[in-house]
C-alpha cells in the first residue's frame, strides 16, 4: 500500500501538486485520496467477482495512459474520486474532473507497467491481490500471473473450492472474491482498520 501510495505521489506533481486548483495544505490528502479509490476500486472489483476485468487490465497491453481512458474500471474510479473532490475537497466539477481525468489513468498505467516490467520487483499482480483479500504476498512467475500462488493464500484443503468437479479460472475467482469480501467487512467494522487508515498512516 505504501508503494502504491508512493506511485500516486510521483504521478501527481502537474495534476495536484503543482495545480493551482488544488490548495498546497490539501496536497497530502488529494494523494490519499487518490491512493485510496484506485486501492479499493481494485478491491471492490474483486469482491464483486471481477477478478477477470481485474487480470485483463493488468494483462493488456494498454500500458498507455491514454488507452485506459474508457476502460470500466478506470471510468469507476474516475466517478469516485471526482465525487471525492467536489464533496469533501470542495471543487468544481470541471476542476475535479481534471484532476481525476489526469492522476487515475496515469496512476493506473504506471502500475500495470510496474507489474509486468519483470525488474522491477515492487509490484507483482499476487502481491497486490494478497494485499487487498486479506493474503500474504506472492511472487510472479515467469513474467505472468501465478495462478497457482494465488490459489495458495485463500485454499484450505481442495483447490476446487465451488465444488463442480474442475479446477479453473471459477474457482480463482470464487477464492479472491470471498477473500476480497471478507477483508471489506472487516474493514468496515470496528475490528478492522480500513483502506484510508493504511494510508493516513503514511503521512505522519
Amino acid at each position: 500500500m505504501e508503494e502504491l501510495f508512493n506511485l500516486v505521489k510521483g504521478s501527481a506533481t502537474e495534476s495536484v501538486i503543482n495545480n493551482p486548483d488544488v490548495p498546497n495544505e490539501q496536497n497530502d490528502a488529494v494523494v490519499a485520496e487518490a491512493t485510496n479509490t484506485v486501492a479499493s476500486g481494485l478491491q471492490n472489483m474483486m469482491a464483486g467477482g471481477g477478478l477477470q476485468n481485474i487480470l485483463s487490465l493488468f494483462g493488456g497491453n494498454g500500458g498507455q495512459a491514454t488507452d485506459l481512458q474508457n476502460n470500466p474500471i478506470v471510468n469507476m474510479m474516475k466517478g469516485h474520486f471526482i465525487s471525492k473532490l467536489t464533496g469533501k475537497f470542495n471543487m468544481e466539477s470541471s476542476q475535479a474532473g481534471n484532476v481525476a481525468n489526469s492522476l487515475i489513468p496515469d496512476v493506473l498505467s504506471k502500475l500495470v507497467n510496474n507489474t509486468n516490467d519483470p525488474n522491477n520487483s515492487s509490484f507483482d499482480i499476487n502481491s497486490i491481490i494478497g494485499s487487498l483479500t486479506g493474503g500474504t504476498s506472492g511472487q510472479q512467475s515467469g513474467g505472468g500471473f501465478d495462478f497457482q500462488n494465488i490459489l495458495s493464500k485463500f485454499t484450505s484443503g481442495g483447490l476446487d473450492s465451488n465444488n463442480d468437479g474442475q479446477v479453473g479460472l471459477d474457482d480463482i475467482i470464487s477464492k479472491v472474491t470471498g477473500g476480497a469480501q471478507q477483508q471489506v467487512r472487516q474493514q468496515n467494522s470496528n475490528s478492522g482498520s480500513g483502506i484510508m487508515d493504511m494510508i493516513q498512516g503514511f503521512l505522519k
